[in-house]
């Protein structure tokens, strides 16, 4: 594997938009690094590399939002997730991931729009607690987290309609990914995806991940709660678009 030193700085800007994104607003923009980094080496090296970075950034979160995450709805997410890791390593290398990524960014796209419109008058489903939609969007995250780390959609879309708290939003996302990134580490093994170019880049992109996290953190301690959900719905709407320009450009 090879880059120049534009693909490094592309690459260590998307790694610390992954850490802010993970960190601060539920990883809506979690997924950039991956298709970035794919302009430079294969898809199969990049979510190779990423993976032990974005499992560092989960320790990172944990130890900040310790405490803080809603367990009520980990307890939906988390199984149906794995569910999804399971089917997504069955589609590796079968599902085209622009297929996948298409369906995501379109669905992501107009979740976002959704809560524009509908803003002022009220969903009256917003807040309820639906287990069928919460698997849905369970199995979708664990799904596309596996092919190309891009489960941050489906759980913002699940969270954003429960209208948490912007501490419980952020720490429930960070506890989800934190358990699904450990849970894809056996299957990206028996996969044989990990060599030691991926392994030596992880390591020298690990330096930003305090960075990432700690920066995340002082931007939602910033925000305003209302003025935060306007922002994690408009990072949702970004990351669904930029999903959309990569299944029809890829």
């Amino acid at each position: 594997m090879e880059m120049d030193s534009v693909g490094w700085i592309v690459t260590a800007v998307a790694v610390l938009l992954t850490g802010i994104s993970k960190s601060g607003l539920g990883g809506a923009l979690g997924g950039l690094a991956v298709p970035f980094m794919s302009m430079w080496i294969s898809p199969r090296d990049a979510v190779a590399v990423m993976l032990p970075i974005l499992i560092a950034m989960d320790f990172a979160g944990i130890r900040a939002w310790r405490g803080k995450a809603d367990w009520a709805e980990l307890r939906l997410l988390i199984p149906s997730a794995l569910v999804g890791i399971a089917l997504g390593t069955l589609a590796f290398g079968v599902m085209p991931d622009r297929v996948v990524k298409g369906a995501v960014g379109l669905i992501a796209v107009g979740f976002a729009l959704d809560r524009v419109l509908r803003r002022g008058r009220g969903a009256a489903v917003a807040g309820e607690r639906r287990p069928a939609f919460a698997w849905l969007c369970g199995v979708g995250s664990g799904f596309t987290s596996t092919l190309a780390h891009a489960g941050g959609p489906p759980i913002m879309i699940y969270l954003l309609s429960r209208k948490l708290p912007k501490a419980a939003f952020a720490a429930t996302s960070v506890f989800f990914f934190a358990v699904i990134n450990l849970a894809k580490l056996p299957f990206y093994l028996g996969l044989e995806l990990f060599s030691r170019d991926t392994l030596l880049m992880s390591a020298m992109l690990l330096p930003l991940v305090p960075l990432g996290v700690f920066l995340g953190m002082r931007l939602l301690a910033r925000i305003p709660e209302k003025p935060f959900y306007l922002f994690a719905t408009a990072a949702l709407g970004l990351s669904g678009a930029k999903l959309l320009w990569d299944a029809l450009m890829g």
